[in-house]
């Protein structure tokens, strides 16, 4: 699937893209109770660019300049922008 055809609450989507930049980490309480720390990257491939939510480990694995595929993610729009999320179901690989 290309990053052009995603559409907010689509599910089980698997992508591939280059990372363009990666947000500092910010921390944030969860709806659940407690914190998590998170940041915004941007990946991109020909057909357009989203915003791809890195949670927890994931920040440290990706940089910019990196490929990298989410496989069995969701999309879901903050704050009027769609981003990509892996959730606990999905996975993000440097390709």
């Amino acid at each position: 699937m290309k990053i052009g055809e995603l559409k907010s609450g689509m599910r089980n989507v698997s992508v591939t893209g280059k990372v363009e930049s990666v947000g500092e980490p910010r921390t944030v309480n969860l709806k659940a109770g407690g914190t998590n720390t998170v940041a915004d990257a941007r990946i991109s491939d020909e057909t357009g660019s989203i915003k791809l939510s890195l949670w927890g480990d994931d920040i440290n694995k990706i940089q910019p300049g990196d490929t990298v595929s989410v496989e069995n993610g969701y999309i879901n729009t903050f704050k009027g922008e769609d981003s990509i999320n892996v959730g606990k179901f999905g996975s993000l690989k440097k390709v």
